[in-house]
């Protein structure tokens, strides 16, 4: 009898490790964690890709993908300081910072703006042009536009009745990875890394560097990456930190709604011993 509960105790435990083992192996980072993002575009091929599919050029016309520091500067001392998640030179001097953001946020739009400001104007030095092109690219894991099903769009200034554009210095490319549509035959380069980004499991990955050269590239460098058991580490005390994050303002968003239910209680029984007076 005791020989069979030993038995058994060893299959199981021989069984949680071999599981403990194959999720080891099958762990894959996900480009949505903003760390894992950074990572992958300290790759020149993969910035030069990404950037070519946004911009809808042949990857060949693409040059000169300089990375640059991420924090913006302040101008004065009661100035707000901006920090990117990536932020790419071109050859022309052209500026593109990418951001990643995986919950939703409600002034997304008012920041956007502020960074985009930022960055151009930052740009231009006393006795200078005004022709320093700057983009900002808000890569976004939940619906930010919810009234339509598009995945993508492209934000200049333009004139409000006609249409016509007034300056392409400053723009914006969102795109929404949460709206990707069901996958097309001959589908865009853009599409195509947007699933990419918005990959789940490394099966995703997988099916995806099958039909893509460059997706390929890229989920060799995520494959690598992920088994950097330094970055690795790195990784998980990221998503830790925007756990926690998401938790604590859940956390206070409850409270809030328990205190205005508490309050609007008090007010009603207020208002009844009133009614109740007169």
């Amino acid at each position: 009898m005791k020989e069979n509960k030993k038995r058994v105790s060893t299959k199981r435990a021989t069984s949680q490790s071999k599981t403990l083992k194959e999720k080891q192996e099958d762990f894959i980072m996900l480009p949505t964690v903003d760390f894992c993002f950074k990572e992958l575009m300290q790759n020149d091929n993969i910035r030069k890709n990404i950037i070519a599919a946004l911009l809808n050029l042949p990857s060949s016309e693409v040059e000169n993908t300089e990375l640059m520091p991420t924090i913006l500067r302040k101008e004065s001392k009661d100035d707000k300081y901006g920090i990117l998640d990536v932020r790419v030179r071109l050859k022309d001097g052209e500026q593109i910072d990418f951001e990643m953001q995986v919950e939703a946020f409600d002034c997304w739009a008012n920041r956007s703006v502020y960074y985009l400001s930022k960055m151009y104007a930052g740009e231009i030095k006393e006795g200078e042009g005004y022709d320093c092109k700057c983009i900002h690219v808000s890569i976004l894991a939940y619906d930010h536009f919810r009234d339509d099903k598009e995945c993508y769009r492209r934000i200049a200034f333009c004139d409000t009745k006609t249409g016509k554009l007034y300056t392409d210095l400053m723009e914006m490319h969102i795109l929404e990875l949460s709206k990707l549509p069901l996958e097309e035959k001959n589908e865009t380069s853009l599409l195509q890394w947007m699933r990419f980004l918005g990959g789940k499991t490394r099966k995703d990955f997988e099916e995806m560097a099958k039909k893509n050269s460059e997706l390929e590239e890229a989920y060799d460098v995520l494959d690598k990456l992920s088994a950097d058991e330094k970055k690795r580490l790195e990784y998980e005390t990221r998503q830790r930190a925007i756990r926690d994050y998401n938790i604590g303002m859940l956390t206070a968003e409850r409270r809030g709604i328990e205190a205005g239910r508490k309050i609007g209680m008090e007010e009603g029984r207020e208002e009844g011993r009133t009614e109740g007076v007169n």
